[in-house]
């Protein structure tokens, strides 16, 4: 986000943590805020904001345990991260937003709306899901402890391949260096408590009473959060759209981000100023 425009500070959420935002653009009616990725930060939403924020006030937060937030012992949820986003946007003073999430974020984003839907006025769900399946315990305890016993960078060409396509990752090297160098950053034993809370977390019987705009979009190759798991949450949420970003792998804010600020801008377009 261009720092001439962006606001950064913190605020101590109802636990006793700090989480870390920053705000850009203009304060309006138009207003969303983006939850990014596990073990990256807000930055993430950086390409994405950066077209929003033209528009419409755009927030973007540091989950706890992630980037300048932070890193209080877990256990993790869900509900706990969408708590924090309630947290921050009182401080901010905004009773409602658009509310839009990608990958974690995504996850956190469907708690949110599930716990506060008067305050969620449209919903963006990006290469995520409302639940990882029945061995998502063992496989997310398994990641959880190699960046424990090994460190973050013992993840790094796991995960950059799944992240991104291998033309994305060649052509926009500097892109992909960024994701990575944020990545190993984030301290291992709050990314295990992440790991535990995605392998933990079940919100297919939260989808049904979310009445807001929702979309619903995913990259085409994404191997984390694959077409079926976007599907299952556009069947599951009534009225959501869903668009498969054609040759988009799992971080398609970065990879393409004029396709999902244009997803994002639907939903704002139906927010009443």
């Amino acid at each position: 986000m261009n720092s001439q425009t962006t606001h950064r500070a913190s605020l101590i959420v109802r636990d006793g943590t700090s989480i870390s935002y920053a705000m850009t653009g203009a304060s309006r009616h138009r207003r969303v805020a983006l939850i990014h990725s596990l073990a990256l930060d807000g930055e993430f939403w950086r390409p994405v904001a950066d077209i929003l924020s033209k528009d419409a006030a755009v927030l973007t937060i540091d989950c706890r345990g992630h980037g300048a937030s932070g890193t209080p012992p877990g256990p993790y949820s869900v509900e706990q991260f969408a708590d924090d986003l309630a947290d921050v946007l009182d401080g901010i003073g905004w009773p409602t937003a658009a509310i839009a999430g990608a990958s974690m974020g995504g996850c956190v984003a469907i708690s949110f709306a599930a716990q506060y839907p008067s305050r969620t006025t449209g919903l963006g769900l990006f290469d995520t899901t409302a639940w990882y399946g029945a061995n998502a315990p063992k496989q997310w305890e398994q990641r959880a402890e190699r960046g424990v016993a090994d460190g973050m960078a013992s993840l790094v060409e796991f995960q950059k391949t799944r992240w991104f396509g291998d033309a994305f990752r060649a052509e926009h090297a500097d892109v992909v260096e960024r994701t990575i160098a944020t990545f190993v950053k984030t301290d291992p034993k709050a990314y295990a408590e992440t790991c535990r809370m995605m392998g933990a977390f079940d919100l297919r019987a939260k989808l049904g009473a979310l009445r807001m705009p929702t979309r619903v979009a995913v990259g085409e190759q994404d191997q984390a959060t694959p077409i079926a798991m976007a599907r299952a949450i556009h069947e599951g949420i009534p009225g959501a759209t869903l668009n498969v970003i054609p040759g988009g792998r799992h971080l398609t804010p970065l990879e393409c981000p004029l396709r999902i600020a244009d997803e994002i801008q639907m939903l704002l377009e139906k927010v009443n100023a």
